[in-house]
């Protein structure tokens, strides 16, 4: 079981070995940093697919870090023991998705299941990355785990939801047929520092257009809805999770739910932007509405965000402000600006 305490009260034989797929990307890499803030050695597996090396710039002089480039579609191993291996790999934005749909596929089939025979072999806890995309465009409101969801399997989005739905089978039945401990979370919206301004997805695609003060681009009128969770409170969720032996699957989001036209007023507020808006088709099986059912992380896992929308945009914002990426890329919309997913 991990040990959520500062590194210098860790001793050398409670320290526990992590392997992070994914680890380069936004959620990986802050997982990685703070699983070794808590005095824990990762290794880190990722193809840079989508994942960034600058998402790691604090993590690769550290001495309990290392980083192997690997697509995790391909089978992989590691010498040596492993307490946990948290399996975030995949390509999560719609930008990303639609540009790899075979890709993502692989990497949601073939890639859980290699996570998987590695916990198997290691006796390792598998956390498993979902996400609320297994929810497609729900029917019920908010979404609780025990609902099976409304998703559409041959639409543009389903090599994104139906990867992840084959993901939580695969948990599901190494947990039955070989014992493996699994735990499955359903990851809603989330949001910070490191997200690549063009990934397709509405928060960075709203903050770099208002930082240059171009009209923010809604799809359809506006009133569909997301939750948005700040990294820092997933990323507590996420080792809470790792922490457990809960099967899952656990909704980890922000109950708050707010429209996509509430947020843009909310981003224009926080930068000072005065452009406006313009609006423009609405997107393929895009949800109308989203919020998860939080109810059960609060019992089983004692957690709740508790960031607020406001504070964690307001970081966002400064982030991008102040990194390079913004450089020659806002003002420029992807070809898809949507909610998207985890």
């Amino acid at each position: 079981m991990l040990t959520s305490v500062p590194p210098l009260q860790v001793p050398e034989y409670q320290r526990l070995r992590i392997v992070i797929t994914g680890g380069a990307g936004f959620i990986g890499s802050h997982l990685c940093d703070r699983l070794l803030a808590d005095g824990h050695s990762v290794l880190c597996f990722d193809d840079l697919s989508t994942g960034r090396m600058d998402n790691l710039a604090a993590c690769l002089p550290h001495p309990r870090f290392s980083f192997v480039r690997h697509d995790v579609a391909e089978e992989f191993d590691c010498e040596g023991p492993v307490a946990a291996v948290a399996h975030l790999a995949c390509p999560a934005s719609p930008q990303d998705y639609l540009h790899r749909p075979i890709e993502t596929l692989r990497t949601g089939s073939l890639g859980t299941l290699n996570a998987l025979s590695l916990a198997k072999r290691k006796g390792a806890r598998l956390l498993y990355a979902s996400t609320s995309e297994s929810y497609g465009d729900p029917e019920i409101h908010p979404q609780p785990e025990g609902y099976w969801g409304h998703v559409n399997p041959v639409g543009p989005r389903a090599v994104y939801d139906e990867s992840k739905r084959f993901g939580e089978a695969a948990a599901a039945a190494y947990r039955r047929k070989h014992g493996v401990s699994t735990g499955i979370v359903r990851i809603f919206n989330t949001y910070g520092p490191r997200m690549r301004a063009q990934d397709g997805r509405v928060v960075p695609a709203f903050i770099t257009r208002a930082l240059v003060d171009e009209a923010l681009l809604l799809h359809g009128d506006g009133a569909q809805t997301r939750s948005f969770c700040h990294v820092d409170d997933l990323v507590e969720g996420l080792v809470s999770m790792l922490e457990c032996d809960h099967a899952g699957p656990i909704n980890l989001g922000n109950p708050e739910e707010v429209t996509m036209l509430e947020l843009a007023s909310l981003v224009q507020e926080l930068t000072g932007s005065r452009a406006g808006m313009t609006r423009g088709p609405a997107l393929e099986d895009d949800p109308s509405r989203r919020m998860p059912d939080i109810t059960l992380a609060g019992t089983a896992l004692a957690w709740r965000p508790t960031i607020s929308l406001a504070e964690g945009l307001a970081r966002t914002i400064a982030w991008f402000t102040n990194c390079q990426q913004l450089s020659g890329t806002a003002g420029r919309d992807p070809e898809v600006a949507a909610p998207g997913a985890h």
